[in-house]
């Protein structure tokens, strides 16, 4: 599971929603609310991105890759003398 590809978008998606909700909760100025109409975007996307990160990471917990199954030999394969030409 380690190296599933939602495994990976799930780390990567959350921590760039750790990085936007502090940076929404540490650097709000009222000139970036002004640009933004009184929201605070940092949070607001940041909080969306966790969401999605723990989505991410829900399905590769429920659903996880399954090898696909090896072949079985059939009767006739395994009769003796079948390979010889």
């Amino acid at each position: 599971m380690l190296f599933d590809i939602r495994t990976i978008v799930a780390a990567l998606l959350g921590c760039y929603a750790v990085v936007l909700v502090v940076t929404g909760l540490v650097h709000d100025t009222a000139a970036d609310e002004a640009k933004t109409g009184g929201i605070n975007v940092n949070i607001w996307s940041g909080a969306g991105m966790g969401v999605v990160a723990l989505v991410f990471l829900a399905w590769a917990l429920l659903r996880p890759v399954q090898a696909p199954p090896e072949p079985q030999a059939s009767a006739q394969d395994a009769t003796p003398g079948s390979d010889d030409i």
